[in-house]
């Protein structure tokens, strides 16, 4: 048994060249993720404005991929953590493919918002499942490096997503976007399957949590239909309001009691009896709200307050990407070299909250230099804490369960931004609505073209603002001015309840092991417990000796009877 135990745990240390093997494939598929999310984030203006739609179905355009992306997050992670790694990707790829490509096709918002729920539950799968990977392969003290050649990949789908979506938009049309990444996710997939070798999770019978899932999924699902319509479409105080609030909560109570019973939880509710996990989560509400908020309402902020055509708005949104990804990577190396974040987390909060805090001061008017020192002050913020809070989860969470440690996070970050977005978008519509209402109140049309602009602007469209005339324009862009800013109002005290939570983490040191290396320890304590429980005597001695023996060459042939016979339990042989 204690050659066994002593291969499992000398696994021989993989080169660089080893790891980015292991890692283009997962790159290739975040790539495509990022890209089919950032090449479309331009164009979604003129999406709904073609489909017909109105400020409610764009919000619920972006709000379906976040619901589903952040309702099957802890799924994607729990099986993680019971089957095999490489096929879980291989179909979140699949799934994200599909509904890209399904979205190609939409006639209306109503099928739009249903495919992006397809393309939410494959991007879910990705963003838990990829990091999961990273942490079997590279230990945390090594990881920043290695995250930094991958952050610098997602720079350029980032950076040149918009851009490239926008001067496609205006060649060929915005369906022509959700096109673009699916050669690339087929050579993801192939790439997977070639280079990805990942241990095994070693569980002789998988138990799925089918109720938890259900329930959760209901919970937050109607807790964010709720949020997203209550004030529109029926009103706060109402019987309707109360069912669907009463609905959310019974369902998510019931899903919290679930999971203390069943065997293989999906939120293990050990995990909030860890510090670190406990205050990482609440410091990642807030990083998702900005970071959603910034995604979804800078394109609306620079198209619709500051009439940019789709491929200017991808240009204008570069210094916030540059300052999110060059963080990203540069504060990645420093965290590999010195081991120390703490500090650069706390920085990173503090410029979260300096970076919403100016977002709330935008008008239509706002010069754009100042606009993008906003855009890049939080960027770097988001950049600093972002990928940190997911490596120290993963730095003080056993082995075991790392995929439900670190896809919770990413969950709570999604939950918290969806139904920021989705709040803030609420608060979008009325405000914008409201100034467009007080600013036309002493306006008088003095042509058939104005009268059509005011009739397109009464039925609740999300307007062309290039086409329309002088006069309402001004206006019009004046309400998308003030009212996007107001919004950014809500992420500053969910900013500093970031930056008191991450104030008081617990500064521990990060591992040199990686995950796969801690499993098969983990595995080997087991073992060992098995193997005494069998005999009735302890074998931690022989293990020890065992792993002593592996690490060296006897120096002696007495040094060789010694060990022999310490192993077999007999006595050593006396020395000549």
């Amino acid at each position: 048994m204690t050659s066994q135990l002593t291969a499992s745990t000398t696994e021989a240390p993989r080169s660089a060249r080893e790891v980015f093997t292991a890692l283009s494939g997962l790159i290739m598929g975040m790539f495509v993720a990022v890209l089919s999310g950032t090449v479309v984030s331009t164009s979604m203006p003129v999406i709904i404005a073609d489909l017909g739609g109105d400020q409610s179905a764009y919000t619920w355009v972006i709000t379906a991929s976040l619901l589903a992306t952040a309702v099957s997050t802890p799924i994607w992670g729990k099986l993680a953590d019971l089957v095999d790694r490489k096929v879980l990707l291989q179909l979140a790829l699949g799934l994200f493919v599909v509904g890209t490509a399904i979205a190609g096709f939409a006639q209306d918002t109503a099928m739009l918002i249903a495919v992006r729920v397809v393309q939410g539950l494959g991007a879910g799968g990705l963003m838990s499942l990829v990091m999961i990977a990273v942490a079997l392969i590279i230990s945390p003290r090594e990881r920043g490096k290695y995250m930094g050649v991958v952050g610098g990949i997602m720079a350029l789908a980032t950076i040149g997503g918009p851009l490239l979506g926008g001067v496609i938009t205006d060649a060929f049309g915005w369906r022509a976007n959700f096109f673009i990444g699916i050669p690339f996710a087929v050579a993801a997939i192939i790439m997977i399957q070639r280079t990805l070798h990942l241990p095994k999770p070693n569980r002789e019978r998988v138990r799925i949590d089918y109720l938890g899932a259900v329930l959760l999924t209901v919970g937050v699902s109607v807790l964010l239909i709720w949020v997203s319509m209550g004030g529109s479409q029926f009103e706060w105080d109402s019987m309707q309001s109360y069912l669907m609030i009463g609905g959310a909560v019974l369902a998510l109570l019931a899903f919290i009691v679930t999971e203390f019973f069943v065997p293989e939880p999906i939120v293990p509710m050990s995990l909030f009896r860890n510090r670190t996990f406990t205050l990482s989560v609440i410091a990642s509400i807030s990083v998702g709200v900005a970071m959603f908020a910034t995604s979804v309402f800078l394109a609306q902020y620079f198209q619709l307050a500051r009439g940019a055509t789709p491929t200017e708005s991808g240009l204008m949104t570069i210094p916030m990407i540059v300052g999110q990804m060059g963080a990203s990577i540069g504060i990645g190396q420093l965290v590999s070299r010195f081991g120390k974040w703490k500090g650069w987390m706390l920085l990173g909060s503090a410029l979260i909250i300096a970076g919403v805090s100016l977002m709330s001061t935008l008008r239509y008017d706002t010069d754009f230099l100042w606009v993008s020192v906003y855009m890049v002050i939080l960027g770097a913020g988001l950049g600093m804490v972002m990928q940190n809070l997911t490596l120290i989860v993963q730095n003080d969470t056993p082995a075991s369960q790392l995929g439900a440690a670190s896809s919770n996070v990413n969950f709570f970050r999604s939950i918290a931004g969806t139904i920021g977005v989705t709040i803030m978008g609420s608060v979008l519509a009325s405000q914008v609505t409201s100034h467009i209402t007080s600013g036309l109140a002493k306006f008088t049309p003095s042509s058939a073209d104005e009268v059509a602009a005011l009739k397109g602007l009464a039925s609740g469209n999300v307007p062309k603002v290039g086409e329309l005339p002088d006069a309402i324009r001004v206006i019009v862009e004046g309400a998308y001015g003030h009212g996007i800013a107001d919004v950014f109002i809500i992420a500053v005290p969910l900013a500093v309840l970031s930056l008191i939570a991450i104030a008081v983490l617990p500064n521990k040191p990060l591992s040199t092991k990686n995950a796969a290396q801690s499993l098969a320890e983990e595995a080997e304590e087991v073992a060992i417990d098995l193997a005494e429980a069998e005999t009735g005597s302890p074998v931690t001695a022989s293990v020890a000796i065992g792993r002593a023996d592996a690490s060296r060459e006897p120096r002696t042939a007495a040094d060789a009877e010694a060990s022999t016979a310490a192993s077999e339990g007999e006595p050593a042989p006396a020395r000549k």
